[in-house]
């Protein structure tokens, strides 16, 4: 399901002068819009997600021109709208923004899930980075980063979701001073956790056994089973699902004449050709000759 940011606003003094440009990634909405602003112009915004709003461009009517930013209970923080500035909304604060003497306004707005970016980080995110509202920070890095996003927003022929995903992860991570966490040295499965999670695999190694499955079985979550899993077997379980699946078709290949489409069908490739390729990078021979050896 696409992620749907929910935000109600109260505004005056806005009219947008283009169609803005949104584009979704992974438990995340980018928004990049143009406007043409009153004199004094403003609004009120409280959003169900956190966000972040970069003002990338602005044209003021005077040396005066400028914006200020508050939530409740904070302290008002004016930019001079000379460079651009990223801020950050924590989810359901409520926001009040006022610009004076600014004619036109191009800015960013990035809405995205807390839970998601989580779960991609292995719930290695301090909780107390998404409760305290950030304003205007003009570093370089963060704004170059912004006008990457704006650019991809707009393009005509956008490039993979891993490119934008990737930027809109890396100004969330840099904005909210996210650090690395050292990695804690875990536990290998129990015996009887990890009997439980090989049989599963190899009962079903020729369809794709999804993590989330794999740590239903032994009770832990997606993170710890895998970390665990690799501590007692010495490789991921995926790479564990990849070796069975090998072997069940290595019996296949030499205890009967099912035609290779068959058997690449069975195994789950899309083709004999790409079946064909799996199978030598992992064992060195094509299936074809891997039959005429072994039969022989």
């Amino acid at each position: 399901m696409t992620f749907q940011p929910q935000m109600t606003n109260r505004i005056d003094g806005f009219s947008v002068t283009e169609c803005f440009h949104r584009r979704y990634w992974n438990g995340m909405v980018a928004d990049l819009w143009h406007v043409d602003c009153a004199p004094l112009a403003g609004g009120v915004y409280k959003g169900m997600h956190p966000r972040l709003f970069i003002a990338l461009e602005a044209e003021t009517g005077g040396p005066g021109g400028g914006f200020r930013m508050w939530c409740r209970g904070s302290t008002q923080v004016l930019h001079d709208c000379h460079r651009p500035a990223v801020s950050f909304i924590p989810a359901g604060m409520e926001m009040t923004s006022e610009l004076r003497d600014i004619h036109r306004l191009r800015h960013l707005d990035i809405h995205f899930d807390a839970g998601v970016l989580a779960r991609r980080l292995g719930g290695q995110v301090d909780a107390i980075s998404f409760s305290e509202p950030r304003f205007l920070l003009a570093e370089e890095r963060l704004t170059n980063l912004a006008r990457l996003i704006a650019a991809e927003c707009a393009a005509p022929d956008p490039l993979h979701n891993l490119y934008g995903e990737g930027l809109v992860q890396s100004l969330i991570l840099a904005v909210l001073g996210v650090r690395s966490v050292p990695a804690r040295r875990r536990s290998p499965l129990a015996g009887w956790q990890l009997r439980r999670a090989v049989e599963f695999i190899e009962a079903n190694c020729l369809r794709a056994v999804r993590l989330e499955e794999l740590s239903a079985l032994t009770g832990l979550s997606e993170t710890h089973f895998s970390h665990a899993f690799k501590a007692a077997t010495g490789i991921p379980p995926q790479q564990w699902q990849m070796n069975a699946r090998v072997e069940r078709v290595k019996v296949r290949l030499t205890g009967s004449d099912v035609p290779l489409t068959t058997l690449a069908a069975e195994a789950g490739y899309a083709d004999a050709a790409h079946f064909s390729r799996s199978f030598r990078r992992h064992v060195g021979m094509t299936p074809s000759a891997w039959r005429r050896l072994h039969r022989r």
